[in-house]
């Protein structure tokens, strides 16, 4: 069996946060930095990816 297709516990990497207490600048801002991460995110899978289909590739000659 693949580890990737064993079931993971979802985690809950960022806490939400109250945002009553916010300015919309700074919920617009906060904004910017969540999709900041979430692009650094991105790119961090998009390279384990291709390392992964890089060594399956490999393997598989």
């Amino acid at each position: 069996m693949d580890p990737d297709d064993l079931p993971r516990p979802k985690k809950r990497w960022i806490e939400p946060l109250a945002l009553d207490p916010f300015s919309v600048a700074d919920l617009q801002d906060y904004i910017e930095v969540l999709q900041a991460e979430i692009t650094r995110v991105r790119t961090a899978i998009d390279g384990k990816q291709s390392h992964r289909s890089a060594a399956e590739a490999f393997f598989k000659k």
